[in-house]
């Protein structure tokens, strides 16, 4: 799928993966089957963003809310992460030029988890093509809170005044900082909300929601999305303002 075939494509895209629990019910199967799925899409949406030279494709992989599945599920979760981390597609998607970023309260998970996050970013750390940035027990309201006692504690130290404090410096102290924010949002899996994602950051971001559970999600689906897209006149609060350059 090659983006010169549309007249606008998005820099950067969000997308909250939603239905793997679903996709594995309906197909008789353990929400894990359902959780490597989604892993193996999520790889090869990576790569058609590569093919659609979009710069930033941020994946909502687990929430600050996830936390509250049942044990068995999150634990699944965790291993599954971890294996992926390991797999050699790190190591390819270096090759292809790619950068990973991790966003989130990373202290909540494995020691051992967090070293193989840290190992990943390092490796990618100067790679300049697509980013890609995954959300791990993530919350757009901790994030907004997290930056908000960035600023605060900055303050107290005295490195600027209280009355200096305005929109762009909060914005420079969220997870994504200093990536744009995204503009296009796209969730799977039939539900029409956000779900406490990026929350600061959506502000102006267009939304596409789609019946297809994540398992099921190709690349036809992400063109699709690119399409629809493609369609829209953002105008950020104004009349007839254009973005999409």
């Amino acid at each position: 799928m090659k983006s010169d075939a549309l007249p606008s494509v998005p820099r950067h895209i969000a997308i909250i993966m939603d239905g793997n629990n679903r996709w594995a019910k309906a197909h008789g199967l353990a929400a894990k089957a359902g959780h490597r799925r989604g892993a193996e899409v999520a790889r090869n949406i990576v790569n058609a963003c590569i093919d659609s030279d979009i710069s930033f494709l941020t994946l909502f992989a687990f929430s600050s809310e996830n936390w509250l599945r049942p044990t068995e599920e999150v634990q699944g979760l965790m291993a599954l992460f971890l294996l992926v981390l390991k797999r050699k597609e790190i190591k390819q998607f270096h090759d292809k030029n790619v950068r990973i970023k991790f966003i989130g309260n990373r202290n909540s998970f494995s020691e051992k988890l967090q070293k193989n996050m840290a190992s990943v970013e390092a490796l990618t750390l100067n790679n300049t093509g697509l980013t890609v940035v995954v959300a791990a027990d993530y919350g757009g309201r901790w994030d907004v809170a997290e930056a908000a006692k960035a600023v605060a504690l900055k303050a107290l130290n005295k490195e600027f005044v209280v009355a200096d404090i305005d929109s762009q410096m909060i914005a420079e102290h969220l997870s994504l900082s200093p990536l744009p924010d995204p503009d296009l949002c796209i969730r799977t899996g039939g539900e029409r909300r956000i779900s406490n994602f990026l929350l600061w950051q959506f502000a102006y971001t267009e939304l596409y929601f789609t019946d297809c559970f994540w398992p099921d999600f190709s690349n036809g689906e992400l063109e699709l999305a690119l399409r629809d897209y493609a369609q829209r006149q953002r105008r950020f609060g104004g009349h007839n303002q254009e973005a999409n350059v």
